[in-house]
């Protein structure tokens, strides 16, 4: 019987590794190597027209929304979002994501400050700035979830997902594409 090591004690290979840990081995085989984290769907939506908002509170960044329905309870859901935005001069872009009303991924309430799960500083007005939102979700369901992302920007500005502010018919101005991926990872 072969002996591997786990967490710097030796373990025979008929053991196995505690939720949380990690096989090393030089004598190993795959079969020895907990199998958990599987995936078991992926969903994904891309956007690829364009969208204004001036809204001066959260609002749905349309396009940018997914569902699925886990298979069990137990299985967590991980978001992969990759938003492609700008944003007008002086303007501060709020995000978040949502699992169906559910805020995700918020900073933690203090004084005023508003509440988000990401938001960039803008490189210049004539570029678009990609935009990552990474989450991993527990939802604990068998029911159908509504992923999405809200935003807005700051005073009296307006976010642009998917084309630069003054989306000018010219070479050096861009337009993009956004995408929010939902993986169930098994337990």
């Amino acid at each position: 019987m072969a002996i591997t090591t786990l967490n710097n004690r030796s373990i025979n290979r008929s053991d196995t590794a505690s939720s949380g840990q990690k096989w090393t081995a030089t004598s190993a085989t795959a079969s020895d190597f907990q199998a958990g984290g599987k995936i078991g769907q992926v969903v994904q939506a891309i956007k690829t027209d364009t969208f204004t908002s001036a809204a001066t509170s959260y609002t749905d960044l349309t396009g940018i929304t997914v569902d699925i329905t886990p298979s069990a309870t137990s299985s967590k859901v991980l978001v992969l979002c990759s938003l492609t935005l700008a944003v007008s001069t002086g303007g501060l872009p709020h995000l978040k994501l949502l699992r169906d009303s559910t805020d995700l991924g918020l900073g933690d309430t203090a004084g005023s400050r508003a509440r988000l799960t990401t938001s960039y500083v803008i490189p210049s007005t004539d570029v678009l700035a990609a935009v990552p939102i990474i989450y991993l979700d527990s939802p604990s369901s068998t029911n159908a979830l509504t992923y999405k992302v809200q935003g807005f920007a700051y005073s009296t500005n307006t976010i642009y997902v998917n084309r630069t502010i003054d989306d000018a018919d010219e070479v050096y101005r861009s337009r993009g594409s956004s995408t929010i991926t939902v993986m169930e990872i098994l337990a």
